[in-house]
């Protein structure tokens, strides 16, 4: 194949690109097609019948310019956030960039800050950063034992499986990532075995959708892996490198780019070139950030939360109470995106279900709960069919 960049070739529509993704500093929720609410309202599986996992990335230790004097610091402030999320993470993804100069000292101290993590385990890819000497020796020697190659794996966890791609290495004229022969021939037998209705996570550090090939940000043949998982119900693509939230879905497969724990970069095409991006002192928080990623059982597409080191509150979803025969709140405000938690704690059942028929929930028993993504702007009443004197309201902003 030509070692040109292809700019189009990953099968992705291209027209209207631009408005299916989003630069973001502040927390948002994303909850993709069929999500969490819509299947916990069809098949109403036990609440708690799932787990969540934690992305981060590009953390640069060893990096101390302008931009961030302190990147260390601000990765243990991720961990502290990771710590701090209501349900515990059963392990973290990071996607790369681990240190900055690939030197022993800051592989040394990354390991030192994520051993104060309280999840059970942590995968990694590398980034190019992490592969700047010896070929990236040190990086496997401490983080890649048991990997392919330089540093391919796959791995399952309660029924989805999990690719973890390196397209740091070789990387051909034009300046985009690159997988190469060996390890897409590798992903084609290790993906060759599993069923139609598998749900695949890929993560890699190098986007493997084109997002803005002018600035390398995007993988060469990238579009053969994702062919390779095409056919499967549902696909989850985690990338790291543009240190920014990026996201859209392409038919079954969704595209998510992380936030850096070290420091921003430019919007794509806003600068004349990509690189660390300073900010007003005290706004470096709102744009650094962690990616929590949760899966409910009988569902299959993944919901994401994005939130920033300054956000206290988004590491907790929005949630309503049922308590004593009342909504607690009665009403309540998210923004459009946003997936609405309600939990059962009276000893009697409860239906939740919308004036305007948009949504409605089975019946829930103590503890149980029912979500609903709420993806337009709009003012939205509601009532439980059983005792319809129980009236609440969510608005949803635009």
């Amino acid at each position: 194949m030509s070692n040109k960049p292809d700019r189009n070739g990953d099968g992705i529509d291209r027209r209207g690109f631009l408005k299916c993704m989003t630069w973001a500093g502040t927390a948002v929720v994303w909850t993709l097609e069929g999500g969490l609410a819509t299947s916990r309202a069809l098949g109403a599986p036990e609440a708690g019948d799932g787990f969540t996992f934690v992305q981060i990335s590009d953390s640069h230790i060893g990096f101390n310019k302008p931009a961030n004097t302190d990147v260390t610091a601000t990765l243990q402030a991720a961990i502290a956030r990771i710590n701090a999320l209501p349900r515990t993470p059963e392990f973290i993804i990071h996607t790369g960039d681990l240190t900055h100069m690939s030197k022993p000292s800051e592989f040394d101290t990354l390991a030192q800050v994520l051993k104060s993590a309280k999840t059970g385990e942590i995968f990694y890819v590398p980034g190019e950063h992490d592969m700047l000497s010896d070929d990236g020796q040190s990086y496997l020697e401490r983080f890649g034992k048991g990997t392919k190659g330089s540093g391919w794996y796959s791995f399952d966890k309660h029924g989805l499986h999990f690719v973890g791609l390196v397209n740091v290495v070789d990387m051909k004229a034009g300046g985009l990532g690159n997988l190469g022969e060996p390890q897409l021939r590798w992903l084609a037998d290790d993906l060759a075995a599993l069923p139609d209705s598998t749900p695949i996570v890929a993560f890699a550090h190098i986007p493997l959708w084109s997002v803005y090939p002018e600035w390398g940000w995007g993988t060469d043949d990238g579009a053969r892996a994702l062919a390779l998982m095409k056919r499967f119900a549902s696909v989850t693509v985690l990338n790291g490198h543009i240190h920014q939230i990026m996201q859209k879905v392409e038919g079954k497969v969704s595209f998510h780019t992380a936030r850096s724990t070290a420091f921003p970069q430019p919007a794509p095409g806003s600068a004349p070139s990509p690189g660390p991006m300073r900010v007003p002192a005290g706004e470096l928080v709102g744009v650094l950030g962690i990616t929590e990623v949760s899966f409910l059982r009988g569902t299959e597409p993944l919901a994401i939360v994005d939130s920033t080191l300054a956000d206290k509150s988004a590491a907790a979803p929005a949630g309503v109470g049922i308590d004593n025969f009342a909504f607690t709140p009665a009403k309540i405000e998210i923004a459009a995106g946003s997936t609405l938690t309600w939990t059962n704690h009276d000893d009697i059942p409860h239906v939740i279900a919308s004036n305007e028929a948009k949504f409605v929930s089975p019946a829930l028993d103590t503890d149980q709960q029912f979500a609903h993504a709420f993806r337009e702007p709009g003012v939205f009443p509601y009532f439980c069919r059983i005792h319809p004197h129980m009236t609440g309201s969510i608005t949803v902003r635009g």
